[in-house]
């Protein structure tokens, strides 16, 4: 009779460790699927932010930041995950980053950035960079695209001689 009953309880508690078990296992699972999927969600953002800060640099007349900024974006680059953006748009805006981190000439930086703003154009179509607005804008004199946060056009492909020489074509992420 007794050996009936331990049975029975170690059954039991086999039986309630097994299900405490499980709770665990997914528990963990769907937290973990949380977090990265918060972290894949950041990468982009970052990635836009450094980009802004090229542009600002740009605008600013200010190489030095300018290639401070494209190092910035280089590393955000290193962190995203291909299945968020595609490889290939990854390695052209790296090239064209890359660029404009070697170059101390504001003039050279700003021809490169005129193939980074079309790359990053072409990523914020495909994948959402931020939860806020993003402007496509262009410059008719310069025949390029750049992306602002902002409505209010500063150039960042002549700075202070045309400031405000643009126009927003696009809203994304409404």
């Amino acid at each position: 009779m007794k050996s009936k009953i331990h049975r029975h309880k170690s059954s039991s508690i086999f039986t309630i460790c097994k299900k405490i078990f499980f709770a665990v296992v997914i528990f963990s699972t769907l937290f973990i699927q949380k977090t990265f999927a918060q972290d894949n969600q950041s990468q982009p953002s970052q990635l836009l932010t450094s980009y802004y800060g090229i542009k600002d640099a740009l605008t600013a007349g200010n190489a030095d930041a300018a290639s401070a900024s494209a190092t910035a974006f280089l590393k955000a680059i290193n962190s995203v995950d291909s299945k968020v953006i595609a490889q290939d748009k990854l390695a052209a805006l790296q090239k064209d980053a890359g660029a404009i981190e070697q170059m101390k000439d504001i003039k050279h930086q700003r021809e490169h950035f005129a193939g980074l703003s079309a790359n990053m154009l072409a990523v914020a179509k495909s994948a959402k960079l931020s939860a806020q607005p993003v402007y496509a804008l262009y410059c008719p004199m310069k025949k390029s695209y750049w992306l602002s946060s902002d409505r209010t056009v500063k150039n960042p492909y002549f700075g202070s001689a045309m400031l405000s020489c643009g126009s927003i074509t696009e809203t994304l992420n409404q």
